[in-house]
């Protein structure tokens, strides 16, 4: 196991990973739930009297969400409820002049790391540790804190380097998001196991179905992955229409897999029997799968659907959501991943709500984050932590903590 920060000694100087890769509009930063998430990790570190500098990437390189850190100091220190210095450098002579400067208590955000030519390149830890980044910054600090559980998937410089040539501990992030989600793997549940999967990236969610599959009973599908099994059981949806292209290239890449498990595990599967899109009128309008010619979008599941789902889940011992069931950013396109939520909450079971965007609407429909098990902000390390893959960020604290 890792270590984390409570063995951690107080008064120190600590190099801490955070996730708060947000959305961008007109080239600035906006709020999300990372950042509070992570906030409350780096007031632990200064109530402890550490000085906390933090490292976090935005976007890739060639894209418009590639922007600099200094609109998230913002947002970080409006959190924290203190300045949030900035440096427009990683590990460069600015960088560590401030991080020189860095007193007890006070907190610096450095430059997004993925300007750094070291950082993006999927490398061996080992590799990774003799980067110059690395050994640059590695001695400017007591300890390594890693709390970008949402990326501990990735094999990037500042998440895998680090932990191998300096001491290196979990964030309460990191700690709090690996013990939930890896609940399906460790745990043992007394009554039926319910998997929700949803959201537009398919297929990273087709492999779950056949890798958790001593674990879970049965799966509510909805989304792109949904109307994919659709199409697979000969209903005329699944495809791309007019202006989108969410459908095609995921059929063609994967309809072999998905033919296979809905034959496989047909019995287990729950898929929509109506959907929702947008009418004539502008309005939210359904329709019946059966007998359906697609020639529009489907937005949502139908409330027929939801409800059925609802109660699926009222009857579970534990439930983990990956993925939205419909574009619930708009209110007429919510029904169907808001009447599971809401369900979810009324329930007493073990429950995990994962990846960002679905763990949004708790929010944005008021509903509290207290009566669910677990929310979390992780995205592809959450789909990978729900099958059982190991995640390479944890596997390197895993060894510095038996170093």
């Amino acid at each position: 196991m890792f270590n984390t920060v409570s063995d951690l000694d107080s008064g120190q100087r600590v190099l801490v990973r955070v996730d708060i890769n947000a959305p961008v509009e007109n080239g600035r930063a906006q709020d999300n739930r990372r950042f509070e998430r992570h906030a409350s990790s780096i007031r632990t570190l200064l109530e402890d009297g550490h000085a906390v500098a933090v490292m976090a990437h935005q976007g890739r390189p060639g894209r418009d969400t590639f922007i600099s850190l200094e609109s998230h100091a913002d947002i970080l220190g409006e959190h924290l409820g203190q300045d949030v210095g900035f440096v427009s450098d990683t590990f460069g002579e600015d960088a560590l002049e401030a991080i020189e400067a860095l007193e007890t208590g006070e907190v610096l955000l450095l430059e997004n790391v993925r300007m750094c030519e070291d950082e993006l390149p999927e490398k061996e830890p080992e590799e990774h540790a003799q980067s110059e980044f690395v050994q640059t910054l590695a001695p400017k600090f007591d300890a390594y804190v890693n709390d970008a559980y949402s990326a501990a998937h990735r094999a990037h410089a500042s998440l895998v380097g680090f932990p191998l040539v300096m001491d290196a501990y979990a964030g309460p992030v990191m700690d709090a998001e690996y013990t939930a989600n890896s609940a399906i793997q460790d745990r043992e549940f007394d009554g039926p196991v319910t998997m929700v999967l949803g959201g537009t990236k398919a297929e990273d969610l087709i492999p779950v179905i056949e890798r958790v599959d001593d674990t879970v009973d049965r799966f509510c599908l909805g989304g792109i992955v949904g109307e994919l099994f659709l199409r697979a059981a000969g209903h005329d949806v699944g495809y791309d229409v007019e202006g989108t292209e969410f459908f095609d290239h995921q059929w063609d890449d994967h309809a072999d897999t998905i033919e296979s498990i809905l034959e496989t595990y047909g019995d287990r599967l729950t898929l929509a029997s109506d959907l929702a899109y947008e009418g004539d009128d502008g309005e939210r309008a359904e329709t019946a799968v059966e007998g359906l010619e697609k020639d529009t979008s489907s937005l949502d599941i139908g409330s027929e659907s939801a409800e059925a789902y609802a109660d699926l889940v009222r009857e579970s011992d534990a439930v983990f959501v990956k993925g939205a069931l419909g574009v619930f950013e708009d209110e007429r396109f919510a029904t169907g991943t808001v009447t599971v939520l809401e369900a979810i909450a009324e329930t007493d079971c073990f429950s995990v709500v994962g990846g960002g965007d679905t763990s949004r609407a708790i929010g944005m429909y008021g509903l509290d984050e207290a009566d669910f098990g677990h929310v979390s902000i992780a995205g592809g390390a959450y789909v990978r932590a729900l099958t059982g893959e190991p995640l390479i960020g944890i596997e390197v604290l895993e060894r510095a903590a038996a170093a």
